[in-house]
């Protein structure tokens, strides 16, 4: 033991000694001469480590500052303080301000933290541009910006263009063979969407998802794009999965509105935001395919009409209506045209021509100047018609969908007069004006009607209107044509339920529908004879009708938002049949999707109706085909569902015989299973009970 330890001892001092050498061989060979300098910096040594030093803004994240305060003494300082905190305390909790002094001045800025950085960024994107008086307008930034705004390179390099984002094809829908439409349906509430395949008389399911839209959803008018609403704005989707294409930030967004030709997009929401120049802003216009925004404007909600842009047929201009004043816009600037508005004294309302820049609007009368009804073309502003009218309480504009005709109608009175600061009209009388836009010099007709007017409604292809006039229980409609030379009358159809008129989209068939209060009465006329197609038919308390774009089908539905009970949508042909009934539970909305305008040529459209016959039998062996093809599948169901079941059926017998001993056994060797079958198990008895009696007197 005395050896091993000694040399032991000896290996430990040999491994000290030679460490020892080591180190003193590292000092001498590793260490800096005497006049050396260090010129290699921190940033070339560690630059990852530096990257993760903590920065002086790290701490000041939730922090703002708010420049072009005024700048106030001491005596003002309190109240400034004041104001300024009723601000911004309604963005979040204010936990220190400071407003620096100098010279006892403040110096015309200050510095707030917010209990967090969603708060911070919420004041900045709110009150940025927030106008205190005519000289003060704020200019809010987070603190940890200002060293981005420090570190901006001197020479400016282009941005990178963002990767081109595929949105598939939006118009997919249209390349089913069998030409069906789409339809989207809300339910449950608003808490689930679908988007429903028209296979009359079922329908399939093309996309269902749940919490979709907050409040409803509308679609593009070419059918390209579904937008649905958000708390926080609205997105569009499309392609064949509904991929979203795009987002628009609009807090509280209650309408919404396209221009025709789906470039542009208009939003409208009661809470007031404010652009970068502190302009207050309610209502928006978006490019629909960049994003951006183009232009907002105020409007005063409560006195809201909608829609508060009008838009051109082309989408070129848009129109809003101001205070004595139709200001038109040009885009893509969305600058004013030929800047100025023009000035129309009292001018109540307006539309434009669904087929050409041509702006009608009327304006009422004043003291001995009549109303006038004004056609003028844009951008030229030359005015193509007037009509001087008497006696005029109110007028409602009606263009026809082709923009061949325009009509006017006219509420006139016998008398007037004044109480209690409001105008009272006695013996009302009704005109419709027809401009004939297209034809030279714009001639005008006149029908009148001596009956209030409830409704009117052009055909939108064709030359017919109607109108429904009357009061309950004597309702009537008249059907009018215009000729080549006058306005003739077809037909008035007289005591009926309907307080709506609900054309088809390609024309002649009309629905005349007591909505709401009237139960829901309908009734299909063809306006070719005159003649009503079925009896009347009955939706109880039907809220809604909606044509597809084909015209062969009609939706009539009960929407959780109009009444609680019986909801769901029923749907029809075009000659009254009903084709199914669907109640869905809280059933809120149906809007089909509509289709683009034809690529077919006039001569096209007519040599199909020429040829209609022949591809009649076309169709008919095709939905032959696909009857058989769904009678088929109907059997083969029915089948599989008997072949289950004998399977069912088989394991259980086999499970119910291999129990019989065991039931036997409880039951004293009694086999229940065969007592149905044994006669003499079974006793006849035979009850009697009065079931008439007839009571005949005979005379003597």
């Amino acid at each position: 033991m005395a050896v091993s330890d000694v040399g032991r001892k000896s290996h430990k001092k040999s491994e000290s000694e030679s460490i020892e050498a080591a180190m003193s061989d590292i000092d001498e060979n590793f260490s800096d001469p005497e006049d050396y300098v260090d010129n290699i910096t921190d940033e070339e040594l560690v630059p990852d480590i530096l990257k993760q030093q903590p920065k002086p803004s790290d701490s000041f994240e939730s922090v703002i500052v708010c420049d072009n305060i005024p700048s106030v003494g001491s005596e003002k300082l309190e109240k400034l303080q004041n104001v300024l905190k009723r601000i911004f305390c309604k963005f979040g909790t204010i936990v220190t301000e400071h407003i620096p002094i100098e010279n006892g001045q403040t110096k015309g800025y200050m510095f707030l933290e917010y209990s967090s950085l969603n708060e911070a960024k919420e004041a900045v994107r709110a009150a940025n541009g927030h106008r205190l008086d005519k000289n003060h307008v704020f200019a809010v930034n987070l603190f940890s910006d200002f060293e981005k705004y420090l570190n901006v390179p001197d020479e400016w390099t282009p941005p990178e263009p963002a990767p081109y984002k595929d949105p598939g094809n939006l118009q997919y829908w249209l390349l089913n063979k069998e030409c069906l439409d789409q339809f989207s349906v809300i339910y449950e509430r608003g808490e689930k969407t679908s988007i429903m395949l028209n296979k009359a008389p079922e329908f399939s399911c093309v996309e269902e998802r749940k919490h979709w839209t907050e409040t409803y959803v509308k679609w593009s008018p070419l059918g390209s794009y579904l937008l649905t609403c958000h708390q926080k704005g609205v997105a569009l989707w499309g392609g064949e999965h509904f991929r979203q294409i795009q987002r628009f930030s609009h807090i509280g967004v209650h309408f919404v509105d396209f221009s025709p030709c789906e470039r542009y997009l208009v939003t409208f929401s009661p809470v007031i935001s404010r652009s970068d120049t502190g302009v207050a802003e309610s209502v928006i216009v978006w490019d629909v395919q960049t994003g951006a925004k183009k232009r907002g404007f105020a409007v005063d909600g409560p006195s809201l009409n909608w829609p508060a842009l009008k838009w051109s047929s082309d989408g070129n201009y848009f129109a809003r209506l101001q205070s004595d004043a139709i200001s038109v816009y040009e885009l893509p600037s969305c600058g004013l045209l030929d800047k100025k508005s023009l000035k129309v004294p009292g001018v109540r309302e307006f539309e434009w021509s669904p087929d050409q820049n041509i702006i009608s609007y009327w304006v009422p009368e004043v003291d001995a100047c009549p109303a006038r009804v004004s056609l003028i073309e844009i951008p030229s502003r030359n005015e193509l018609r007037i009509r001087n009218l008497f006696n005029v309480a109110d007028c409602k504009l009606h263009w026809q969908k082709s923009g061949n005709h325009l009509c006017v109608k006219v509420d006139r009175y016998g008398k007037k007069k004044l109480e209690n600061n409001e105008v009272k009209y006695s013996g009302m009388y009704y005109n419709f004006e027809i401009f004939h836009v297209k034809k030279k010099q714009v001639p005008i007709d006149t029908v009148e009607c001596k009956e209030v007017v409830n409704a009117f409604a052009w055909e939108p292809v064709g030359s017919k209107f109607a109108f429904i006039h009357g009061e309950s229980p004597r309702i009537s409609v008249s059907f009018y044509k215009i000729g080549d030379e006058k306005i003739t009358q077809l037909k008035t159809l007289e005591k009926r339920a309907c307080n709506s008129l609900f054309w088809c989209p390609t024309g002649q068939f009309v629905i005349l529908a007591g909505l709401r209060s009237m139960n829901g009465i309908l009734e299909f006329v063809d306006t070719s004879d005159m003649t009503v197609m079925t009896t009347p038919q009955e939706h109880f308390m039907c809220t809604d009708v909606e044509w597809d774009p084909t015209g062969r089908y009609v939706a009539t539905a009960v929407s959780y938002w109009g009444h609680k009970m019986d909801n769901g949508f029923w749907l029809w042909n075009f000659q009254g049949r009903q084709i199914s009934k669907n109640p869905m539970d809280g059933f809120c909305q149906l809007l089909w999707r509509p289709r683009p305008p034809t690529l077919l040529t006039a001569k096209n459209i007519k040599e199909v109706r020429k040829n209609m016959k022949e591809y009649s039998k076309i169709f008919e062996k095709q939905d032959q085909k696909a009857q058989s093809k769904a009678s088929k599948d109907v059997l083969d169901k029915r089948k599989k569902m008997m072949d289950d079941f004998n399977h069912y059926r088989q394991q259980v017998q086999k499970v119910i015989d291999q129990q019989k001993m065991e039931r036997m056994a409880l039951r004293n060797n009694t086999d229940t299973d065969e007592l149905d079958s044994q006669g003499d198990n079974f006793e006849e008895e035979v009850i009697e009970f009065l079931v008439k009696v007839d009571e005949t007197i005979i005379e003597e």
